[in-house]
């Protein structure tokens, strides 16, 4: 992808989309709720912009097209995505991509186990391959969803690669684009991330696509259990998350 994107371009940045947990659980912040799920979709329709996957970005990524759109991801693979985002997408004809753990399908997300966080169930082959019938895409998120940080320059080559050439095997369907564990990289690892044969990876750097970023470190807009419609807006339409860049 040698060419930029011409205008800002939000990556927006879900989690879990259901019943948000109790008032003071750990990261209760990242879980969105059905309703207010919803609520954003038709809000992007309402705004005339287009909810495409990392791999229906590819066009906007290259510099190819320049029509509204927003890029729609959720990390780690939770099985609500799959019983209450997915509906919602497919009714306003949007796609969006799931970012992955390949030693995780059927199981949970053990990461947060140590930070108190409530114990939520992943998607099994078969629940990822429905996702992906249904139109969706499927990128990588390591093998095992460690901070590749804390790992050694072959361990952390295994994990970036080897999530890829897993979940391919595993779902019969191309894994193009990376997103880091915790948003926790360095020039190394966005080395190892091309030379794996990624077209993208996504952190947790806040802001919109600008021209000119690195598409092996492309921000994205987190959207949080207390965003608010007028301040989802924002996030979408205006320099507000480009500020805290």
């Amino acid at each position: 992808m040698k060419r930029s994107v011409k205008r800002p371009i939000p990556i927006l940045m879900y989690h879990q989309v259901d019943s948000p947990p109790p008032s003071g659980t750990p990261m209760r912040g990242l879980v969105v709720s059905p309703p207010s799920f919803a609520r954003q979709m038709a809000i992007l329709r309402g705004l005339g912009f287009g909810g495409v996957s990392m791999r229906d970005l590819e066009p906007w990524l290259r510099g190819e097209r320049d029509d509204r759109v927003v890029a729609i991801t959720f990390d780690d693979g939770y099985l609500n995505n799959l019983q209450h985002a997915l509906p919602v997408l497919v009714k306003n004809g949007f796609t969006a991509t799931c970012y992955a753990v390949s030693n995780a399908f059927g199981g949970w997300n053990q990461w947060d186990a140590q930070k108190g966080v409530p114990r939520k169930a992943l998607m099994d082959q078969s629940e990822f391959k429905q996702w992906i019938d249904a139109g969706m895409d499927v990128g990588a998120h390591t093998r095992n969803h460690r901070d590749l940080m804390l790992l050694d320059g072959a361990s952390a080559m295994d994990e970036i690669a080897g999530s890829k050439h897993e979940l391919e095997a595993a779902l019969g369907s191309p894994v193009r684009h990376f997103c880091y564990p915790y948003g926790h990289f360095n020039d190394a690892h966005r080395l190892m991330v091309e030379q794996a044969g990624f077209l993208s990876a996504t952190t947790v750097r806040r802001g919109r696509v600008l021209p000119g970023d690195d598409p092996f470190a492309l921000p994205r807009v987190l959207v949080a259990q207390a965003t608010h419609w007028a301040h989802f807006i924002a996030k979408l339409t205006t320099a507000y998350e480009d500020r805290h860049r």
